[in-house]
């Protein structure tokens, strides 16, 4: 008979995401941040390629980024509002941008090594908020490839699965 852990049942029952508008300063600290980031990165990876990377950005990249955003926007035909959102989306304390980074492999599909990836963001947002901090795995404009490849470092053949939002918890989420 299995032998189940009732804490971890009951923390993603009851799990939610964190909207970007609910968090607050200050950023969890470098250490605290580098621990959630080698939490995250304990997912299936078949092959151990590990095929993906993070880039963390800090209040002054986000800073640097903001009008960045919103005139990409604009320039893609976006509206005012759509261009206001985009300015407001870098607001959070810290976002990591999780990179998928595909590995050569004749063993490993491209498909598996994204999904991979995508199971890092589901694994940071956790860890995140399992530590105490609001979290939200969002992608957006800034996901674009244009943008991101211009502006995130993403290079040929690498995409931008999740950026996360991560801060300190503001009002609770909602449901």
């Amino acid at each position: 008979m299995p032998q189940s852990d009732t804490a971890i049942l009951n923390f993603l029952r009851q799990r939610r995401s964190h909207p970007p508008k609910l968090l607050n300063d200050p950023p969890p600290a470098r250490d605290a941040l580098l621990e959630l980031l080698e939490l995250a990165a304990r997912v299936p990876d078949h092959g151990k390629l590990e095929p993906w990377r993070f880039v963390v950005l800090t209040r002054p990249v986000l800073d640097r980024l903001a009008p960045e955003l919103a005139e990409y926007v604009a320039a893609q035909g976006g509206d005012e509002t759509a261009v206001d959102k985009a300015r407001a989306a870098f607001g959070s304390p810290v976002i990591v941008a999780v990179i998928s980074a595909p590995v050569e492999s004749a063993k490993i599909p491209e498909w598996e090594q994204f999904l991979s990836a995508g199971a890092v963001c589901l694994g940071l947002v956790n860890a995140a908020l399992a530590a105490g901090y609001g979290a939200a795995w969002l992608t957006g404009p800034a996901a674009q490839p244009e943008f991101a490849q211009a502006h995130l470092g993403v290079g040929p053949g690498e995409r931008v699965v999740g950026l996360i939002h991560i801060g300190q918890r503001g009002a609770p989420p909602p449901d």
